[in-house]
């Protein structure tokens, strides 16, 4: 039986972006509606200067919304990372072992080629859904490499010494 498909996404973090992207829209585009529009010593206030103040608490909030992007999707065929900035497609053959241990904030990949690869949206803050994500991830690859082909068998055991012929 194969293991069930995984989906996540850091919920929490999601949550802050999306308060902290409510407050930046909301403070700003107070600002902006509160802006005189007379002159105040040296600078003059119009309504252009109004307009951008709100049109940058908005540009504002959807940079902090983007900051919500990670998510990660795994089934039979590998895993699927979207982190901040990137996204990324690996096969379970380029996978060595999920980690998700005390000590950091979100678990990584560990890849056969010995680099680390973070899953940013499996984070500890989740608790017990990150956990749950991280098992459904271990299943998966134990899953992947059961059904990898034996290798195949070595021309010569590297143990043995060489026999060197004596003359």
């Amino acid at each position: 039986m194969l293991p069930t498909p995984v989906s996540a996404v850091p919920r929490r973090w999601r949550l802050l972006c999306a308060v902290v992207a409510v407050v930046v829209a909301a403070v700003l585009t107070y600002v902006g509606l509160t802006l005189q529009d007379d002159t105040t010593g040296v600078v003059t206030y119009t309504t252009a200067d109004q307009v951008a103040v709100v049109l940058l608490g908005l540009v504002l909030a959807a940079g902090v919304l983007a900051l919500g992007r990670p998510r990660v999707d795994a089934d039979a065929d590998g895993i699927r990372v979207r982190n901040l900035f990137g996204q990324r497609h690996l096969p379970w053959t380029a996978v060595q072992a999920v980690r998700f241990d005390e000590r950091f904030k979100w678990a990584t990949l560990l890849l056969r080629n010995d680099d680390e690869f973070a899953v940013l949206a499996l984070q500890a803050a989740d608790g017990e859904r990150a956990a749950e994500a991280v098992e459904g991830l271990r299943a998966l690859l134990a899953a992947a490499r059961a059904a990898e082909p034996a290798p195949p068998p070595l021309l010569h055991d590297p143990r043995e010494r060489p026999q060197t012929p004596r003359g």
